[in-house]
């Protein structure tokens, strides 16, 4: 594929939990933030996701809600929740990020934990918002991927919903999903009726089996690779149990890759083989 930007430039969607300078610097913050820059920089057309942190300073990044793409209800344990979507642009970089917000889950907290470093009970139901927030956005915006790439545990119910839910989507429909597995998972474990809150549309406790309970950072891996295409190991240290799950499902992987570089490369090529695009 020729780095001109074409008509036919293949599409990758990222779902990222940090992305600098909106949060701290981080291994996947800088990610975050690099690895959508590198793979647009190749030719890809991309789009790029991330929860509105209660921590990101919206005034200083200029954020602004996109009103035709807020106002949506999801719900979640009979719960509604709405759906705001704000949008900030990279202006060197000719990009914008969309941020998923909801002033319970998003707008009013800190990021994963509180101010004392405590995690949040609800963790889990956040990542459900942010997950079906995002694709709910991208259906939208009538967009289709071909590839999601995604970043951080609080996307890891992504590939279920791809698979499971939205499989016959117009947007979603051809997508496949990649999945980066880091070593900052959390401590605490997710809420008890973690798998019944992610049965949604057509997803049944059946397609959630291979997660035992209690669901800690562990199984919420292996529910993620369980329904991905290819998996990338994004830490030098990360849970081996993980990265053998994913062998073992003989899911095409990435070892870790220290040099920016040659990851961006990586994953440039392992999108390419998980479309049957490989040279």
């Amino acid at each position: 594929m020729s780095n001109s930007r074409n008509m036919s430039a293949k599409k990758v969607l990222f779902i990222t939990q940090e992305i600098t300078p909106y949060v701290p610097e981080s291994e996947l913050s800088l990610i975050g933030q690099n690895l959508p820059q590198a793979i647009q920089d190749k030719g890809w057309e991309i789009r790029t996701f991330m929860p509105k942190w209660g921590n990101v300073n919206e005034r200083r990044n200029q954020l602004h809600e996109v009103i035709r793409l807020s106002g949506m209800n999801i719900i979640i344990d009979d719960t509604d929740h709405p759906l705001i979507i704000k949008v900030a642009s990279i202006q060197a970089a000719r990009r914008q990020v969309y941020f998923i917000d909801n002033d319970d889950y998003f707008q009013h907290r800190l990021m994963t934990t509180d101010e004392e470093g405590k995690e949040y009970e609800d963790n889990g139901e956040r990542a459900i918002f942010y997950a079906r927030g995002v694709l709910e956005t991208v259906k939208k915006l009538r967009w289709c991927p071909d590839i999601i790439h995604c970043h951080g545990w609080m996307s890891a119910v992504v590939p279920l919903f791809i698979k499971k839910a939205y499989y016959d989507e117009p947007s979603f429909r051809d997508s496949k999903v990649v999945f980066s597995v880091y070593d900052n998972g959390f401590q605490s474990n997710l809420n008890p009726d973690f798998t019944k809150q992610v049965i949604y549309r057509e997803i049944t406790p059946d397609d959630v089996k291979m997660v035992q309970n209690p669901v800690d950072y562990e199984e919420l891996c292996k529910l993620a690779i369980t329904y991905s295409d290819g998996v990338v190991q994004n830490s030098e240290k990360v849970n081996p149990a993980i990265m053998d799950y994913a062998r073992s499902l003989n899911l095409p992987t990435i070892d870790y890759q220290a040099d920016e570089n040659t990851y961006a490369d990586a994953c440039d090529a392992l999108y390419k083989k998980v479309l049957g695009d490989a040279e």
